[in-house]
């Protein structure tokens, strides 16, 4: 595999072109989907025939042990094949990282944890036998309540927060917000948030020998083998994972979870007949992953011209012992200056279903305080919420000093056109001047910051004997394009149309490829196919007799000093194939990586019921070169959507009592429908990142929801005059302050 290494920012290269990359596809993927012949995880009836069906017995209580449990009912139910508890389950890797062994012993840990797991010929035989099993607990007190925890809190450890510090802090803090003229000190919360995507948890497992194959919803191909082999004891090079389309991840699919187990584990003790497991939404939401809530306590400190003097934000979290951290302070560190800084992060033993990344972990509920924080020190100051952001922009990280610059930033020039379009100089200062009818109109905004991360990626390209393109990659799609981006970096490489590219995605078979995550998938998928036709090109141009250096790939033909030669007559009929990855080397130590964004939002709020409706909604977003304007308008619209969501119904309610999520179906935990849904507008700001990619692109899917929550909260504000700070910001918490 030839590796390219990108550790100098990107000069001159064929992506430049902007002939397919840059420009507005429809998804190559599409037609497949709205004919129903894109087969999700549950449904690769071919390729796994006659299956049976498993379903998972949660556990009842959420702290304690299993006293008894009787599966002889069950086991003689019509169609039972197999009924696995702890008692008879096979032995599984320890639960270390992210292995998710499962009916290991009696100790119930969360709510809705696995307890035993039925396989039925049929899925109703499977469930209703699910019902015969006897299981008598042992309950035990648990820890179900954040703000009861909160004083129990400590800093978490490195591991905890993805191999960065908990705390950070530069200057004096304490000392520059006792002297700072104007102050600002409060305390937001959010709730538990569960990820909702459309389609479930689902795994199709089977065995041939002692290899196995599995078909599952996931994001990240490698890290399901990887924790497969763990789990199951078993090596890599005997696990193949296919997750050829996903339908909605969002976090939750990063990791392999009960149901691809059970499946793996039923399909063994039966031989390796398929077993096909989906997880019913209460377990998904309980058993699987979710946002953990968080209570953060965000202090401002500023001169009166606006300028910050002192910034502090600290955020307690709480999960599994061990477990992940909701790193909401992150964007606090990078988005406005002020020389005395201080952020911590502070981590309770919780006994709740386990957290992990959910929505652009971090900055999406972190961005729900400061945003609005900023709200409110900008009226303290009499200041226009838009000129303080500017105000108080930094082109270097505050934290590290001018040594540290931005590899671009553009996040005023997004503040600017953002303010100009809205038409934002019609916003009233004092909240309650604007009506429509009997309905209170108010204008907010926020600023939006999501870190660019990347990772390595690989891809092979194949030119076939026709002239065409085969690219295959273990990338994964979870509704975001990823097919058609792949498609575009390969033609606009290659020099051929995009219809004639075939793209083959997310099977461990193919070569690792960073995988869909953080934001990080779409640049560095593409680097790692850039890196794949860089190879590519260089035989060719080989084989064609011509200097690499000099070749242009167009027209299906690469050229070169006036001679052209056809693309199918270089390939020949066996036709050409390389492997290469995009290493990306220190870069990103050496500039601070982000893109940036501004969201501005009007609502109308009923004076007599608090209703909250959002009317119009527009983001700018300053990403570096966005391949896909319409796939990456897209993503930017379902992060639009999530953020209303979360700004105004998204909550898991916690039962403190027994510690589980009362509301756990589509019926009860709400989020935005059409009807709830106005015109949304984005406009992308022209921008090329040299330091972040061949492509000059950065990350654009999470960067639509960072945000947008502030800026529905501080719209709800200027209409009403009506400050919460506890999210979501429904009827019930708003009308007993409604004038």
């Amino acid at each position: 595999m030839s590796e390219l290494l990108f550790d100098q920012p990107a000069g001159p290269n064929p992506i430049d072109r902007g002939k397919v990359v840059g420009i507005a596809h429809d998804r190559i993927d599409g037609p497949r989907k709205v004919s129903g012949r894109a087969p999700y995880a549950y449904e690769h009836h071919a390729e796994a025939p006659n299956p049976a069906y498993g379903f998972m017995l949660p556990a009842g209580i959420g702290k304690g042990r299993i006293a008894s449990i009787d599966t002889r009912d069950a086991e003689a139910a019509p169609g039972v094949l197999l009924v696995m508890t702890h008692l008879n389950a096979p032995k599984q890797g320890p639960e270390k990282g992210d292995f998710a062994p499962q009916l290991v012993g009696p100790e119930i840990k969360h709510y809705h944890q696995a307890v035993a797991f039925v396989v039925a010929e049929t899925f109703e035989q499977a469930r209703d036998a699910t019902n015969l099993v006897r299981v008598s607990y042992a309950a035990e007190p648990g820890r179900f309540d954040l703000a009861k925890e909160k004083a129990r809190a400590y800093p978490p450890s490195r591991e905890q927060v993805f191999g960065d510090n908990p705390d950070s802090k530069a200057g004096d803090f304490d000392a520059g917000f006792a002297a700072a003229p104007v102050k600002l000190d409060v305390t937001y919360t959010t709730p538990d948030q569960s990820h909702m995507m459309m389609e479930p948890h689902a795994t199709i497992a089977k065995w041939d020998g002692d290899a196995l194959t599995v078909w599952n919803a996931n994001q990240m191909v490698n890290w399901a083998v990887r924790d497969l082999s763990g789990t199951l004891m078993i090596p890599k090079e005997k696990i193949r994972v296919v997750s050829s389309f996903v339908g909605g991840g969002f976090g939750g699919k990063l990791w392999i979870q009960a149901d691809c187990v059970l499946a793996a584990l039923g399909s063994r003790q039966l031989g390796g007949r398929p077993v096909k497991v989906a997880l019913a939404r209460p377990q998904v939401m309980n058993n699987t992953t979710h946002r953990p809530a968080t209570i953060q306590r965000v202090r401002l400190g500023a001169d009166a011209q606006g300028n910050i003097l002192a910034i502090g934000h600290e955020s307690w979290n709480g999960n599994k012992r061990g477990g992940a951290v909701e790193t909401a302070t992150g964007q606090t560190r990078q988005l406005y200056a002020g020389k005395d800084r201080m952020t911590a992060l502070r981590f309770a033993d919780m006994d709740l279903p386990v957290g992990n990344a959910m929505r652009a972990p971090g900055e999406a509920v972190g961005l729900l305080a400061l945003e609005c924080a900023m709200d409110e020190l900008a009226e303290k100051l009499g200041m226009d919420p838009v000129e303080l952001r500017i105000r108080n922009d930094v082109q270097y990280d505050p934290e590290k000093g001018p040594g540290t610059p931005f590899s671009s930033r553009k996040f005023v020039e997004c503040l600017k056109a953002g303010a100009d379009k809205f038409g934002w100089s019609k916003r009233k200062a004092k909240p309650g001047q604007m009506r429509d009818g009997k309905w209170l109109i108010g204008y907010g905004m926020s600023g939006a910051i999501r870190g660019n991360l990347t990772m390595d990626s690989a891809a092979r390209v194949s030119l076939r004997p026709d002239g065409t393109i085969l690219v295959e990659t273990d990338m994964t799609d979870i509704g975001t394009g990823s097919y058609t981006i792949i498609a575009q970096t390969a033609a606009e490489m290659m020099g051929v149309q995009l219809g004639q590219v075939e793209v083959r995605l997310a099977d461990s078979n193919f070569p690792v490829s960073s995988g869909s995550g953080g934001s990080w998938g779409g640049n560095s998928s593409t680097a790692g196919v850039y890196a794949a036709c860089d190879a590519l090109r260089q035989q060719i141009a080989q084989k064609a007799g011509f200097n690499v250096a000099d070749v242009v790939f167009a027209d299906n033909n690469v050229r070169s000093s006036g001679r052209s030669v056809p693309l199918a007559e270089v390939a020949g009929p066996q036709g050409l194939s390389a492997e290469g990855k995009i290493k990306f080397g220190d870069l990103s130590q050496k500039y601070a990586q982000a893109s940036f964004g501004a969201h501005f939002c009007e609502v109308g709020v009923d004076p007599d019921t608090a209703e909250v409706r959002v009317r119009r909604m527009l983001t700018v977003a300053a990403a570096g070169r966005i391949l896909n304007p319409k796939t990456a308008r897209n993503q930017c619209l379902g992060g639009m959507t999530m953020g209303i969501g979360a700004a105004l119904m998204e909550e898991c309610v916690v039962d403190t009592r027994f510690g589980y999520f009362v509301n756990h179906d589509l019926a009860e935990y709400q989020v935005p429908v059409h009807a709830d849904i106005p015109d949304l507008e984005v406009i992308f700001v022209e921008e090329l990142d040299d330091k972040s990619s061949p492509m000059k692109a950065k990350g654009v899917g999470e960067l639509g929801i960072c945000g947008v929550g502030a800026s529905v909260a501080n719209a709800i504000y200027n209409a009403t005059g009506v400050r919460i700070r506890d999210y979501p910001l429904t009827m019930d918490k708003l009308l007993p302050h409604m004038a």
